[in-house]
């Protein structure tokens, strides 16, 4: 699955700034040189309704874009995603697997949006958003909510990705079908000191994948889809998961704050 179809830039900052941006349309590299940033090709299609805690988001931007990022179902009330997919109006579709096929999709509008305190939109720190929904989500077999790893949660290795990106490099438009891809997340001191897990090599997420979850061992979800970097010396790529598991707290306060003051 998955290929990050984007623009060059340049900014020298520091390693975890060098940052791939995942909205569908909208997607910057940052680089010291011009690196090509190769493709990223791998995974399959997911089982048709398999993992019911998968939202798409259609994202109501500026000049009249729709931006496209995905999400994942905390309760009836929020979903999250990622902070950099952040827009004037959200849709949240639940329910979906095949984009042609609307059966059993429920369509909700977002009525508040919750960056998450310190984001940092240059290195993509602290990259979680929660979404509130202007009406309860219908739970049944095609949506349910996924539980959330907490910092007492061991660091697991094996986990998978999946989401409407786009699967390859020539590709224009996002995937039609929810895809998956496994991913083994690496030990790196420098994604560790952002608050981030990383994973390595040619298969990972790519546009149109932001703030989906990363879903490991046990079912639970550990991360949500942020970035990717490529070394500017060529080698591997990495790819980036803002985690939930060190922000259990916040995310939890947050949705009961919000019920509370409405």
């Amino acid at each position: 699955m998955f290929h990050c179809d984007s623009e060059v830039g340049l900014d020298q900052k520091p390693v975890m700034s060098f940052l791939c941006k995942l909205a569908v349309v909208t997607v910057v590299l940052v680089f010291y040189d011009q690196v090509n940033a190769g493709e990223i090709i791998g995974g399959q299609e997911a089982k048709p309704h398999s993992r019911p805690y998968m939202a798409l988001l259609r994202r109501n931007a500026s000049q009249n874009q729709v931006l496209f990022c995905d999400g994942l179902l905390l309760d009836e009330d929020f979903v999250m995603t990622a902070a950099h997919c952040q827009a004037e109006f959200i849709t949240v579709l639940l329910g979906l697997h095949d984009m042609n096929d609307k059966k059993n999709v429920q369509e909700i509008t977002v009525k508040e949006e919750f960056p998450h305190k310190d984001y940092n939109k240059h290195g993509f720190v602290n990259d979680l958003m929660v979404l509130k929904l202007s009406s309860k989500a219908q739970i049944n077999d095609y949506v349910k909510p996924v539980d959330l790893a907490d910092h007492s949660s061991p660091v697991p290795q094996h986990c998978i990705v999946s989401g409407w990106g786009k699967t390859s490099m020539n590709d224009k438009h996002l995937s039609t079908k929810l895809m998956e891809v496994e991913v083994t997340l690496i030990r790196d001191k420098n994604c560790e000191d952002q608050y981030f897990f990383c994973s390595e090599g040619k298969a990972g997420p790519a546009s149109g994948d932001s703030g989906g979850p990363l879903v490991c061992e046990g079912g639970v979800a550990y991360g949500v889809v942020s970035s990717f970097y490529t070394p500017p010396s060529g080698g591997k790529n990495l790819y980036l998961f803002a985690k939930i598991s060190d922000q259990k707290q916040w995310i939890t306060s947050t949705m009961e704050e919000s019920l509370i003051k409405h």
